[in-house]
């Protein structure tokens, strides 16, 4: 995703070792820009849980794992002062978040 990483980890520590149903809950009240980026790949994973496997609850799916990872960094440049030139990179995300059913209930 096109987000700096550093800036998406801190909307994925807010929802780590959370119920999915909380997780969307939070996510959606969250006020930074990769929340709703997040919540997707959230509601992604429940609806790929739900498809993987008919006898899956959802509402027992917790979010087993949260994390981001560093993707590709795409090199700009920016006019600079007598005719030079600064270069500056916009950083990218790779936001993995996987969701598996409580394991305590049997």
């Amino acid at each position: 995703m096109r987000i700096s990483p550093q800036k998406a980890r801190l909307v994925i520590d807010l929802i780590r070792g959370l119920k999915a149903g909380d997780a969307l809950n939070i996510l959606s009240s969250t006020n930074k820009r990769s929340a709703p980026i997040i919540e997707k790949v959230l509601r992604s994973a429940i609806s790929n849980a739900e498809a993987k496997s008919k006898d899956v609850d959802v509402d027992n799916l917790v979010v087993s794992e949260a994390y981001v990872n560093e993707g590709p960094r795409a090199k700009r440049i920016r006019p600079a002062p007598m005719g030079r030139a600064f270069r500056y990179q916009r950083r990218m995300a790779h936001i993995v978040v996987k969701v598996a059913e409580k394991g305590g209930d049997k």
